[in-house]
This record gives structure tokens, C-alpha cells and sequence, in this order.
């Protein structure tokens, strides 16, 4: 069994996709532990807002298994075959961590935004603060604590509910 974290984010019509994706997330995968909600600014891009937050789950599929099956969540739920990297989103979900992997294929574990992006340390540190990162050897508490808060705004959306 792999412990395997994703994030998952939305700035269109984003209380219900979020809540779609975490009810696909949760009938693929199972039992879901999920971080806070939060909301963000667009990075890299002038759109919406954002909400994001952090599941984790445990599954006994390859990690191949497991991104298809992410790929295929996003598609059902309106996401463009052909999207860019920096637009709006319906749904949007990217696999963090699988165990403590670090690969390039088919997806860079662990993945950049960890470290790099607010909306994605936050709510890692939120759930599973005491683990360490595989490349960069701290816990996800101790890097939040670390990063530049100033450089990216971060609201704790409190009315959300799943």
C-alpha cells in the first residue's frame, strides 16, 4: 500500500468542482484525509481565485495506475485535454508525493510546487506536518515555517464543507 498525497484545486465554479473531485477521489481511492481549504490567488496568470487544499489516501495501484486515474477524474469533470499550464481550471488534481518516491515518470515526484507554492505546503503541512520530504530532508511543518509568507497570500476558507 502507498500513502500518496494530491492536491487538488479549482477557480471555476470552484466550491463544486472541489467538492466533485473529492467525492471521485474518494470513489476511487477509498478514505480520503483532507487538509483545510484555502483560498489563492492566481500564480502565473490573471484569472480567479483559486481554492486548494491537500487529500491523502492509500492504494495498493502502481503509481501509473493511480495518475491515470487522476488524469481520467480531471477529464470527467470538465478539465481541457489541451489546457495550459497557467489558465483557469474546473479541476485541477496533481499527485504530491507516492511513498517517499522521487521519479520523472509520469510525473516528477516529489513534486516542485511543494516547496515553491503557499497553496500546496500549507495544507501538506496541515495533514502530515511531521513527514520529511524525500529530496529536501525537513518536515513539511518546518519548511512552512521557513517559507516567505509574505510572498503569497493564503486565506483559510472556514465555510467549506464536504
Amino acid at each position: 500500500m502507498a500513502d500518496i498525497f494530491v492536491g487538488i484545486g479549482s477557480n471555476i465554479e470552484r466550491e463544486q468542482y472541489i467538492q466533485q473531485g473529492v467525492a471521485a477521489l474518494r470513489a476511487q481511492f477509498g478514505e480520503l484525509t483532507l487538509s483545510p481549504v484555502y483560498e489563492s490567488p492566481a500564480l502565473g496568470f490573471d484569472g480567479p481565485e483559486f481554492y486548494n487544499l491537500v487529500a491523502k489516501f492509500t492504494s495498493p495501484l502502481s503509481l501509473q495506475a493511480v495518475f491515470e486515474a487522476i488524469k481520467r477524474i480531471e477529464f470527467e469533470h470538465g478539465r481541457a485535454m489541451d489546457a495550459q499550464k497557467y489558465s483557469s481550471r474546473t479541476l485541477d488534481i496533481d499527485i504530491l508525493l507516492y511513498n517517499h518516491l522521487v521519479v520523472d515518470s509520469p510525473c516528477v515526484l516529489p513534486r516542485a510546487e511543494i516547496s515553491k507554492s503557499a497553496f500546496v505546503l500549507k495544507p501538506l503541512a496541515d495533514i502530515a506536518g511531521e513527514l520529511v520530504h524525500p529530496t529536501l530532508h525537513q518536515t513539511y511543518t518546518q519548511l512552512w515555517q521557513d517559507f516567505d509568507h509574505s510572498s503569497q497570500v493564503l486565506t483559510l476558507v472556514e465555510s467549506f464543507n464536504f
